[in-house]
């Protein structure tokens, strides 16, 4: 685990942190989309508690401190990007009212957008769209999504959906916003790990 203070320094409301889930279901959503992540929330600053995240996970969308939030990752490996031109102190304040409308949820195990239940993509999705007109992230269906990586996972998809995948579905992908060119990145505890190793030869 990095030196969190280090990373607390750096932290501005609205920035947005990617994890890794290690279960059975997050494994293969980080397989369909052919990357390390599955799990996104948005940074905020509580005048109390401290550095939080907002999140939508099972069973329903809920702040949860910093340190549970990237203790849940596999490995404790994580990064967090932010709107590159910056956010204005009303687009972060937008955020934290957008985000607390969205808390206690219930998360929808089936991905689909176009539900009123969440998940975590769809949380920052939406938060980000209502708060400052801008959407991280793209929507596709899941034919796409499907279609676009040779190895994802077919036969657990069928599984979960009971022998149907419903193709027409529309997601937004942890990886369409980890990979959003609006985005730079603050913090790779990765590039981190890589950069102490180095500094002991």
């Amino acid at each position: 685990m990095c030196d969190l203070t280090v990373v607390k320094s750096q932290l501005q409301d609205g920035d947005i942190i990617f994890t890794r889930i290690a279960n059975f279901l997050y494994r293969r959503v980080a397989e369909t989309q052919n990357s390390w992540e599955s799990h996104v929330g948005i940074v905020l600053h509580d005048p109390d508690k401290g550095w939080i995240v907002a999140e939508s996970c099972v069973p329903f969308s809920k702040y949860s401190s910093l340190e549970k939030f990237i203790a849940r990752s596999e490995n404790g490996r994580f990064e967090i990007r932010r709107i590159a031109e910056g956010l204005t102190p009303t687009q972060k304040e937008n955020i934290k009212q957008s985000a607390s409308t969205r808390i206690g949820i219930l998360y929808h195990l089936g991905f689909n957008y176009d539900s009123d239940r969440m998940f975590c993509s769809k949380f920052v999705y939406d938060v980000y769209r209502s708060a400052t007109d801008k959407t991280i992230g793209k929507i596709i269906s899941f034919r796409d999504l499907l279609s676009h990586n040779a190895s994802a996972p077919l036969w657990f998809w069928r599984l979960w959906f009971f022998g149907c995948i419903p193709f027409d579905r529309r997601c937004v992908t942890t990886t369409s916003q980890l990979n959003d060119t609006q985005l730079v990145t603050v913090f790779n505890s990765e590039v981190n790990k890589t950069n102490k190793r180095d500094s002991t030869h």
